[in-house]
């Protein structure tokens, strides 16, 4: 039986959602794949996933769209003269899928991000039929974007996992919980030192927890 992909979005764009991504890859010597990639800079979230898994089981799948400009989706590829076709990505997620590997695959800013005039992350994570792990950033306003995208998972029927939780900005963790719902999974330990050896650390806390939801 193929498993079911994972897909990791967040309440947000910059919540930590390609370091969960590394752990969580690391975790389940699983595949990685970002079908959309807005904004390139220096590097792309899937070469700092490749730089920061050690395993040798995993196989980094190249990005369906590569965007130079580090905005909305849908914009950043009107720019580029290209619509994101979500039927594309699907026929390449159909490809990924038949080698029977446990898929993360990794959303790009938060649900509602749009990806071209009428659909969004959501409508990504419902055509590949993916259950969904929240990534939430502890921060002042993240109580409110926590709870209105958890709303949403829930007007949508998601098929949930549960939450991930990054920083340390103050203890509401349980609440967020308690208000959704959706179970916490676990919380990752903020650092400045982003390195092979914290994301194997960090994986090989939640591997246990893990198998406890999937």
């Amino acid at each position: 039986m193929i498993s079911q992909p994972i897909f990791i979005t967040g309440i947000g764009t910059d919540v930590g959602k390609t370091v969960v991504s590394a752990i969580l890859t690391e975790a389940l010597q699983a595949d990685y794949w970002k079908p959309v990639q807005a904004g390139l800079f220096d590097s792309t979230d899937s070469l700092t996933v490749g730089e920061l898994v050690s395993n040798d089981e995993t196989i980094i799948h190249p990005e369906v769209y590569k965007l130079s400009l580090a905005a909305s989706p849908h914009i950043a590829a009107r720019l580029e003269r290209m619509k994101i076709d979500l039927d594309l990505i699907s026929e390449r997620f159909n490809q990924l899928h038949a080698a029977n590997r446990q898929l993360i695959i990794e959303g790009v800013g938060g649900l509602m991000a749009p990806l071209n005039e009428n659909e969004f992350v959501i409508d990504l994570i419902q055509k590949l039929n993916a259950k969904v792990i929240l990534v939430s950033r502890n921060y002042l306003g993240s109580i409110n974007h926590s709870l209105l995208t958890a709303a949403l998972c829930k007007q949508k029927n998601i098929d949930m996992i549960g939450w991930i939780f990054n920083d340390q900005y103050m203890d509401y963790e349980h609440e967020i919980v308690q208000w959704t719902s959706f179970p916490k999974i676990c919380s990752i330990a903020f650092t400045e030192n982003l390195t092979k050896e914290f994301v194997i650390e960090q994986a090989e806390k939640i591997k246990g927890l893990l198998q406890k939801f999937l």
